[in-house]
């Protein structure tokens, strides 16, 4: 069997589709990695569950325990998932139509949206945003024929900035009884006071993403949770995979989810949200820069003045950063993850010598 037998075997989606390129699958040959959002620092864990023979629990019950009363909610509005990744597909494959419903997201934003989307065969409409990446809630509102689940990221990826409590309110007040509004707070550790959770209670039609990659130093471990009301829990379990969680990851999550272990997170973020302040405060102070964004997670979008020659001149020196220039309202910017205050200051170092 040839190539174009194969892929003539293929779906169409699939042979049109253009991945998402994870930092990753974008290589390079680095020492600081600033291109992922990653934390910068490892948190030391040990399996203490030693024997594999055994298929793991769908859903851990000391995991999602803790994971409850970390989120002040109860064990039946958690579901636990393969990163916030899968959770993203999931929605999707329990609540939407391939080739009749659409998600709604609004660029520039997280790209797996899109690209979930168009992996499972659903429409999806764009609704860009307007005046410094805010929502442009009338322009939903005319969209959302048809539409099943709204995606929003919050802080969002790759800018930073939080959308505001009042625009929230009205979306959830024009998607009721009708759309999911589905809000990603994958970075919302590093500005915990804004977080939506105590809406659920109100809005059943609320759906929060949440992931262990990101403050609590977890990336390679693929561990993320949703939270729902308890319906909506019962029925994305019908349609999540019978073992999601493996013994491994249930095992260090569960320790990373103890209260010893959660201060030293929030211990963490404040000394991250510090060497953001600094690393934002030195970027105004350089010649290349043209704009800097303010953020409320843990990376920096920067504007440039040739920011092609920043990326590549900092991508030889082994300082690997995320180009931004091609996504939509983006031109001639970075984004920076914010390292360690050594790793900062090589940032700026290197860009002071440019």
């Amino acid at each position: 069997m040839n190539f174009n037998m194969i892929k003539n075997l293929a779906r169409k989606n699939v042979n049109n589709l253009v991945p998402y390129q994870s930092a990753r699958r974008l290589g390079g040959k680095g020492h600081i990695w600033l291109n992922a959002n990653e934390f910068p620092i490892s948190v030391h864990f040990e399996l203490s569950q030693k024997t594999m023979n055994r298929y793991p629990e769908c859903q851990p019950k000391l995991m999602i325990a803790r994971y409850a009363d970390y989120a002040n909610l109860n064990s039946d509005q958690i579901l636990a998932s393969r990163g916030a990744d899968e959770a993203i597909e999931l929605i999707m494959k329990t609540f939407c139509e391939p080739g009749k419903d659409f998600i709604l997201f609004c660029p520039p934003t997280y790209g797996m949206y899109k690209v979930s989307a168009e992996i499972i065969g659903i429409n999806y409409r764009i609704v860009p945003t307007i005046n410094n990446w805010q929502l442009n809630i009338q322009s939903i509102a005319e969209n959302l024929n048809h539409v099943k689940v709204i995606y929003i990221c919050r802080p969002n990826n790759p800018t930073g900035n939080l959308i505001p409590l009042n625009d929230i309110y009205n979306l959830l007040e024009i998607t009721a009884s009708k759309v999911l509004l589905v809000v990603d707070e994958a970075y919302i550790e590093f500005c915990i006071q804004s977080t939506l959770v105590k809406l659920l209670k109100n809005h059943k039609h609320l759906i929060i993403l949440r992931t262990l990659s990101k403050a609590f130093a977890l990336a390679g471990l693929r561990c993320g949770f949703i939270l729902a009301d308890n319906k909506v829990i019962n029925l994305l379990l019908k349609v999540i995979t019978p073992y999601p969680v493996a013994i491994p990851v249930s095992d260090i999550a569960t320790q990373a989810l103890s209260k010893e272990n959660i201060i030293l997170m929030q211990n963490n973020v404040k000394q991250l949200n510090i060497n953001k302040v600094w690393l934002f405060t030195q970027l105004t102070l350089c010649n290349c820069v043209k704009e800097v964004f303010t953020s409320e997670s843990n990376y920096i979008l920067v504007r440039f003045e040739n920011s092609a020659k920043v990326f590549k001149y900092l991508w030889n020196k082994g300082i690997i950063l995320r180009d931004q220039d091609k996504n939509l309202g983006l031109e001639k910017c970075l984004r920076i993850s914010v390292g360690t205050r050594q790793e900062c200051e090589h940032v700026i170092t290197a860009l002071q010598d440019l």
